[in-house]
């Protein structure tokens, strides 16, 4: 066994293979390396299925002894300083490596084809590879510091990836954004750091938490300054997870390819915040109230997460907000001491929500071959709708990821976020309402996106067809370039010339080439429905080609089974994640011996999938399409906002509305009362350094300068005239200081 964990430091960087060989490629023999790019896709499948292979490994064998490993070498030894680094594998290792590894494969496979005509192909790879990379470099981190370096990485590469299409300027604002705000929790992180090192003297986990036990019975603490490392330690968690109030910078990340939005919020970036906090748990569990303030801050980012996600348009903005609703909820797991129960949600989480995200992607996909549509309009809820019979294999893996993520069993998410919610019941009354009524508001706008994406009519296609305004229709590539324009009296003509001449735009290139997009004309094998299985000519949208669609079909077999590794069992023994998780669980001190029977689990969970139906119902009432034809289609009031009168009234109706919309004002509320303050001041910083300072400066320089012009006539070389002029100045010396100082 021990020979097997001797290899485990090769999981961060066979990925790092696929960059290095890229960047050599480009730099040695470029027009090959671009020509044969699709090699590189396999590479990086290759080396991910691998490291997975590798993670399985460990796993089995922790499940078969319930032991650790860990190894160290020391880096830097200076007197009694010791900066060490090397790679601890244990059950929390296991499962982060699996789950970033699997989603990793299916993303990678995905981007394939999602990213088949984007210039910047082989760049996406290599930015994929050293995301990877960085977060299994962190996942299997012995100690604070190696996990902060690996911590930086992911912020590097996540900021690379958001901002991947940058020329596109909503795109660059958006990297930044989440640039600066991760900094912001990762200055107090690296603060916390230090201050533990500064107590301990180790940066090591079990070493760190074997002498800060020690101190803390030995009551040889300072538990304000304590209290004060604590949290910021857990700041950094906050900026990465998407907590209140760092939360600002996840929705704008959509702006990145889809594929990156996937793996951002399945397994990786936003993952790292929840990581942490698991791992460091054994040391916020001893501290006073360190616990109950990342409750709160989960509570709250739950109930935030779900109502801002209430009115989105952007069909990967409304997701967004749904992860960080649910990161939350793996924070309250958290915050009351059940790593089990976060873990558990992480896991069942990040299959669903990749589904999801995926699913999207391929909705986008096909949205785009519309003549006409920019990135803009093939993402917004408002222009899509009867896409139910284009794509029915997208929307029928999307309804399954939409039904998980609402809690309904036996899909996957609904064991792990029925153990959250029936902890927080317990642990707090007002955290178990707050969380019982969000997983109601979860099932309302999840279905309130479903619903809008796939039934009814496709709005912007008999909107375009039989309308009567002249509408510009643009061809944007995505990365802002403008292409033709197409109005309404040359759309239907212009519609029947490609469908002649089987033409169509590239919507990742600059030119308009030959493709066969908008209207294919091929056989589909894959498809086993007949009306999809002969060669026949298809109108858009389209659904997403066998590339896309194999590893959509993928999670949902996840989706449908992955729960059941954590189904509360009456014997101990068939519970496989407690099992798993045995060494953590120790260290956590924490007891799962004595688990839910079924009438227990049964009774609990009545409730919770009652509110979720009741959600649904909501959503269904409000949001499905009562109309058979266009004409009797309300495009504003139906989408934008939905006519609830004889329920609520206008003004709550529109204050819910402009609050979710507007995403509780809380960027409004940074962009006025701390961006306009910091700017003021740095104007006002601006102003005192280049009047005042810069101001002193110059004036002594021109009254030296003037006064030297001045003073060089006086000069005649004589020097009689020294010592005249010299015997005055010591003259009118004396009598001012005898004036001023005379007694």
């Amino acid at each position: 066994m021990e020979q097997t964990y001797q290899y485990a430091w090769i999981i961060p960087f066979l990925p790092l293979s696929v960059p290095i060989l890229i960047g050599v490629g480009l730099l040695l023999f470029p027009s090959a390396t671009k020509r044969l790019r699709r090699m590189w896709t396999f590479q990086s499948v290759l080396v991910l299925s691998i490291v997975m292979l590798f993670s399985i490994n460990f796993s089995i064998q922790e499940l078969n002894s319930s032991a650790t490993y860990q190894y160290i070498w020391a880096w830097i030894i200076i007197n009694d300083f010791s900066l060490e680094f090397g790679y601890l594998i244990d059950p929390l290792t296991s499962i982060m490596s699996i789950l970033i590894t699997t989603v990793g494969i299916l993303v990678l496979i995905y981007s394939d084809n999602y990213m088949f005509h984007d210039r910047e192909y082989l760049r996406f790879f290599a930015y994929m590879s050293f995301f990877s990379t960085s977060m299994l470099g962190l996942v299997i981190s012995s100690n604070l510091i190696q996990i902060y370096f690996f911590w930086e990485l992911v912020g590097m590469c996540s900021y690379l990836l958001i901002g991947f299409w940058f020329t596109r300027p909503v795109a660059a604002n958006a990297c930044q954004k989440a640039f600066v705000t991760n900094r912001v929790g990762d200055f107090g992180l690296l603060l916390g750091i230090l201050g533990f090192y500064w107590i301990t003297g180790s940066f090591e986990f079990r070493d760190l938490f074997q002498i800060f036990n020690n101190l803390i019975l030995h009551n040889e603490l300072n538990v304000l300054f304590v209290t004060v490392c604590a949290v910021l330690v857990f700041s950094g968690a906050v900026s990465k997870s998407a907590q209140f109030p760092l939360h600002v910078w996840l929705p704008d990340a959509m702006e990145g390819p889809t594929p990156i939005s996937a793996l951002i919020h399945a397994a990786t970036m936003v993952a790292a915040g929840i990581f942490l906090v698991t791992r460091l748990l054994p040391l916020f569990i001893i501290i006073p109230h360190i616990l109950n303030f990342i409750s709160l801050i989960g509570i709250i980012t739950i109930f935030f997460g779900a109502t801002l996600a209430l009115a989105q348009k952007d069909i990967k903005r409304g997701l967004a907000y749904s992860t960080m609703s649910q990161l939350g909820y793996m924070m309250l797991a958290l915050g009351m001491g059940s790593s089990r129960s976060a873990l558990f949600h992480l896991i069942t989480h990040a299959y669903s929500k990749a589904l999801l995200f995926l699913g999207s992607g391929s909705v986008i996909h096909s949205m785009q071959t519309i003549v006409g549509y920019s990135p803009n309009k093939s993402q917004n809820m408002v222009f899509m709708g009867g896409l139910t019979k284009h794509i029915p294999i997208t929307k029928s893996a999307f309804l399954l990821g939409t039904l998980s993520l609402c809690g309904i069993p036996p899909l996957a998410c609904f064991w792990s976020k029925d153990e959250i919610l029936n902890d927080s019941w317990l642990y707090s009354s007002i955290f178990g309402i707050i969380a019982w009524s969000t997983a109601g508001l979860t099932a309302f706008y999840m279905f309130r996106i479903y619903l809008l994406t796939f039934e009814g009519h496709l709005h912007a296609h008999f909107q375009n067809l039989s309308g009567k305004k002249n509408t510009s229709l643009y061809s944007l590539s995505l990365w802002g370039k403008e292409g033709f324009q197409i109005t309404n009296k040359n759309f239907r003509f212009l519609t029947l010339v490609i469908m002649k001449k089987k033409k169509s735009v590239y919507f990742f290139s600059k030119k308009i080439t030959r493709s066969d997009e908008n209207v294919r004309t091929r056989s589909r094998p894959f498809l086993t429905i007949s009306r999809f299985g002969n060669k026949k000519t298809f109108s858009y949208p389209y659904e997403s080609d066998n590339t896309i669609l194999v590893p959509i079909l993928i999670l949902v077999l996840f989706t449908l089974f992955v729960g059941f590794i954590g189904i509360p069992f009456n014997r101990v023994d068939l519970d496989i994640l407690s099992n798993w998780l045995t060494p953590s669980i120790n260290l956590l001190h924490q007891n799962y011996n004595n688990l839910t029977d079924w009438s227990e689990f049964a009774k609990d969970a009545v409730f919770s999938v009652s509110l979720v139906y009741f959600g649904i119902i909501i959503a269904f009432f409000l949001y499905k399409p009562p109309y058979s034809s266009f004409k009797n289609f309300d495009l504003v009031n139906s989408l934008n906002k939905t006519n609830l009168k004889g329920i609520f009234s206008d003004k709550i109706q529109n204050g819910i509305y402009a609050w979710s919309y507007n995403r509780g004002y809380i960027d409004n509320f940074y962009a006025t009362y701390l961006i306009g303050t910091m700017r003021r001041v740095s104007e006002f910083t601006h102003f005192f350094d280049r009047q005042v300072v810069d101001g002193i400066t110059n004036g002594v320089g021109f009254l030296s300068f003037f006064g030297g012009e001045a003073i060089k006539s006086i000069g005649g070389g004589r020097i009689s005239s020294y010592l005249f002029l010299y015997s005055s100045y010591v003259s009118i010396f004396f009598f001012i200081y005898s004036f001023l100082f005379r007694r």
